[in-house]
């Protein structure tokens, strides 16, 4: 039951059908299991030899620690004796005497980082009501996903940091979602840190294989590693879940490719049932944002609305597009309507204005940039509606209006721009990010739109679309800047709701004409 291990059998199982996720040779793969047999044997006091693999030195003992030679070479072996409950690593770069106590930290020797979170942490793993234990995993070459990694040792300062903040966001999960941290007290083992990211852009994963295991990067705040430690465990119950009892139905073996939705929190279109997958997780995401907004500090209160209104919102529309569908078995359609009753329910609760309408403000950015990213309009249709434009037309065929194709566009990227903005404006105000260049991905006009100096985004946007080798994410920029004005509501609607058709013509001209087209003009024209 260690994330760790399971990671292992998959990935050696794969490697078995021809599948290398790792450079380390066969032999070390599959020697794994010798290291797994070592620490059994260790744990129960057997006398015992047994070969293990070796990684540059290391000699790592699942669940116990990992033992330290002068050995270097990439790859290599050690053996592992057990005699009178005493175990030795002997390798070429030397021998490491294992600790009587392995949770003790030797000159060769590193131990596995436990700690136990909650009331009585003091006491050991099962004191307090409260008290959970966990693993912080720096060692095991197959903590992370989906590829074995070298081990990172925390430096004390960063550990601390990790301890302390997975103790305050238990405290706050005990708190304010009770519910989901007495399943982790089951299930959730151990946690994997990986390096700082930029703020507000944490990244973390879990493996349907791994159950229990969870990677992330250095968290920001107690209430965003709480929000992440909620969001990977809800991956972590609906993959177990589907290992119980499929969702959803296996594609036809038409050989046609398989239908691809839109994803409220991702930059590319996902399959049903990775788009399932992050229904549930932001579902739960919600569930603690809708407490965690009014037991936060006041001065985080704000940011806290703020989760909960855009991620009520994102899982409502991407329940919306799957509710129904045709592949879904009779238990995914029952997990999916017990989910839209959740959801529904939370769309009427109250949010105070300033983060609700930059909510809806990030939701409708993050739809219309996929939208200009991915979906192309038929090639007959932007032919026709260029020659339209042309001649001066009234307004664009209707074959413009057409289905557009899913065109998956691998260049896309920092569709959450706008909401990445928004959680700077609400925190922290006057802070450094209103410089250019302050957040990855997002230009100037941009943070002019949420500061609401729209008069300034727009000439920006324009100049922008102008010219050539604009980026695509300017059209859905345009359009929330000339949202308020009521005499472009024709353009704004347009570049909101279909921006990929202003892209398509707006291409299809330059290239007939070597010229581009008033990019407000264009829109309004597209949109009437």
């Amino acid at each position: 039951m260690s994330p760790n291990t399971g990671m292992w059998v998959s990935l050696a199982v794969r490697r078995v059908r021809g599948r290398a996720y790792e450079d380390a040779p066969h032999w070390v793969v599959l020697g794994h299991l010798a290291a797994l047999a070592a620490a059994a044997a260790a744990r129960a006091g057997l006398d015992f030899d047994i070969t293990v693999p070796m990684r540059r030195g290391r000699v790592h003992l699942p669940t116990l620690g990992c033992a330290v030679l002068a050995d270097r070479k990439p790859w290599g072996a050690a053996l592992v004796t057990g005699r009178d409950g005493r175990v030795r690593v002997i390798g070429a770069g030397g021998e490491v005497a294992v600790p009587a106590e392995p949770e003790r930290r030797a000159r060769d020797w590193i131990p596995v980082r436990r700690m136990t979170l909650g009331a009585g942490a003091g006491a050991g793993a099962g004191a307090g009501a409260g008290a959970k234990p966990l693993v912080l995993e720096e060692l095991d070459p197959y903590r992370t996903f989906p590829r074995p990694s070298e081990p990172r040792l925390l430096p004390p300062a960063e550990a601390a940091y990790w301890e302390s903040s997975l103790t305050a966001a238990w405290e706050v999960l005990l708190r304010d979602d009770p519910g989901t941290a007495e399943a982790m007290r089951q299930g959730l083992m151990s946690v994997a840190p990986t390096p700082v990211r930029e703020r507000f852009r944490p990244h973390s994963s879990t493996a349907g294989d791994a159950f229990g295991g969870v990677t992330a990067s250095r968290p920001d705040d107690v209430a965003q590693l709480a929000a992440t430690l909620v969001h990977e465990f809800q991956h972590t119950k609906l993959g177990g879940l589907m290992h119980l009892e499929p969702l959803i139905e296996a594609p036809t073996a038409s050989g046609a490719p398989e239908t691809l939705f839109y994803a409220p929190w991702r930059d590319d279109p996902r399959p049903l049932g990775g788009l399932l997958q992050g229904i549930y997780a932001f579902l739960g995401v919600t569930r603690f944002w809708r407490t965690h907004r009014h037991t936060a500090d006041p001065a985080y209160a704000p940011l806290a609305h703020f989760e909960f209104a855009l991620w009520r919102t994102q899982v409502w529309a991407a329940i919306n597009s799957v509710h129904g569908h045709e592949r879904l078995t009779p238990l995914g359609r029952y997990v999916v309507e017990r989910l839209a009753a959740r959801c529904a329910a939370w769309l009427t609760e109250e949010v105070p204005a300033t983060p609700l309408r930059l909510a809806r403000e990030a939701a409708t950015d993050h739809h219309a940039r996929w939208r200009v990213h991915h979906l192309r309009p038929p090639a007959k249709a932007v032919e026709e509606t260029v020659r339209a434009w042309q001649q001066g037309a009234p307004r664009p065929p209707s074959a413009l209006a057409a289905e557009p194709l899913l065109v998956p566009d691998a260049e896309a990227g920092f569709s959450d721009s706008t909401a990445v903005l928004a959680r700077y404006h609400l925190s922290e105000p006057d802070g450094p990010w209103r410089r250019p260049g302050g957040v990855d991905g997002a230009d100037t006009a941009e943070v002019q739109l949420i500061l609401g100096e729209r008069t300034e985004a727009r000439a920006a946007f324009i100049a922008r679309l102008s010219d050539k080798g604009a980026p695509v994410s300017a059209w859905p920029g345009l359009g929330r800047s000339l949202a308020a004005e009521p005499a472009q509501q024709a353009a704004a609607g347009l570049l909101l709701h279909h921006p990929e058709r202003a892209r398509a013509v707006q291409d299809a001209i330059a290239a007939m004409t070597g010229r581009r087209a008033d990019p407000v003009r264009l829109a309004a024209w597209l949109g009437s």
